[in-house]
């Protein structure tokens, strides 16, 4: 006999859930802005889409003056809008006519000069009315300078972290991959920026997303925020011995305020013969010229960074005497501290 043919199936009823409307993020992008920090934040976004079957975000990109954006690459992106009106200088009408869920700053060299008027505006207008605001890469610098910091943890990329804390001693500045400090959002840029979207879709869309997003982005695991950026300055500790690093890790947490090295073995429970030779053994060098170098470094990165006098500089790094800074800083770079000014002596990698 034949198989009796099975009944119809009833029509699927329609869900009466309405699907939740895409949240809207805007990316600012200042001059000189690090590309691969922002294809690190907008990508996630993109792939979350796909993971979820539904567009669960969509974003603007906008300019202070509406131009395209140009990166430190020289590649030139088109935005959708900018932050002044031709008449008055006041928030443009793309950023009126949505008002964002999230507004994200992307900047990188030179932010000083571009934390500009029309930017701390509207990033100061935005958390008024209870908006996430962030900073991408160096941009915390940006959301300090709109007194939106103050008092508040962030995140900066370890190179721009010297000069911050220098100029807005009032901010917690800090070497970890993001910060979210309330509804302000910091990350370091770089590849760091994927780590806060990541947050960002496990928040609005479920944990489950974030992890197959981290997974498209071969990703081994997902960093927690607080990890640190990078190793201390100067010579790679990643093969030095625990005992080198948290020597290095007390060394770069008093750079202003240099330690007495002979107090340096009793913090780590240690004879200083012990403290010297492992140094040695992993470094090549003493305690005290590993001290050196971090300070030195320190100091290069504002003097290249900030405006801020030579002798305040070498103040900022444990110095007391301007001819000894000068000397040392000579025997380290082969150049006078004022001479990293006039010759441009180096480059940000952002």
């Amino acid at each position: 006999m034949p198989a009796p043919v099975p009944a119809p199936l009833p029509p699927a009823k329609p869900s009466s859930r309405t699907p939740e409307p895409p949240l809207h993020v805007v990316f600012c992008l200042l001059p000189d802005f690090p590309m691969l920090a922002f294809a690190s934040a907008i990508e996630p976004l993109r792939m979350a889409n796909r993971m979820a079957g539904r567009p669960a975000f969509r974003w603007s990109l906008v300019s202070p003056d509406g131009e395209a954006a140009r990166a430190s690459n020289g590649i030139a992106l088109t935005v959708d809008g900018g932050l002044i009106d031709a008449a008055g200088g006041r928030p443009g009408g793309l950023i009126e006519a949505a008002q964002p869920d999230y507004a994200f700053v992307v900047a990188g060299l030179d932010v000083e000069r571009h934390s500009r008027p029309p930017v701390k505006r509207w990033l100061r207008m935005l958390a008024k009315r209870g908006v996430a605001v962030g900073g991408i890469s160096s941009a915390a610098h940006v959301l300090a300078d709109a007194g939106l910091l103050d008092n508040r943890r962030c995140a900066v990329h370890w190179e721009n972290l010297p000069a911050l804390a220098e100029r807005f001693p009032q901010v917690d500045a800090r070497q970890e991959l993001c910060v979210i400090d309330d509804n302000i959002y910091t990350c370091a840029g770089g590849t760091a920026a994927i780590d806060m979207m990541l947050h960002v879709i496990a928040r609005h869309v479920d944990e489950a997303i974030a992890g197959k997003v981290a997974d498209q982005c071969i990703l081994g695991s997902v960093r927690p925020l607080d990890q640190r950026q990078r190793q201390p300055m100067g010579r790679d500790l990643r093969r030095a011995s625990p005992l080198v690093a948290a020597a290095a890790k007390l060394m770069e947490d008093h750079l202003a305020s240099p330690l007495a090295l002979a107090a340096l073995p009793g913090r780590l429970g240690l004879s200083r013969r012990q403290v010297e030779r492992q140094f040695k053994r992993d470094l090549g060098m003493s305690p005290a010229r590993y001290y050196m170098q971090l300070r030195l470094e320190r100091a290069r990165h504002l003097l290249l960074q900030t405006a801020l006098p030579v002798i305040d500089v070498a103040i900022a790094c444990g110095f007391v005497s301007a001819s000894h800074f000068s000397k040392s800083y000579r025997r380290q770079f082969r150049r006078a501290p004022q001479d990293e000014r006039r010759g441009g002596g180096g480059v940000a990698l952002w």
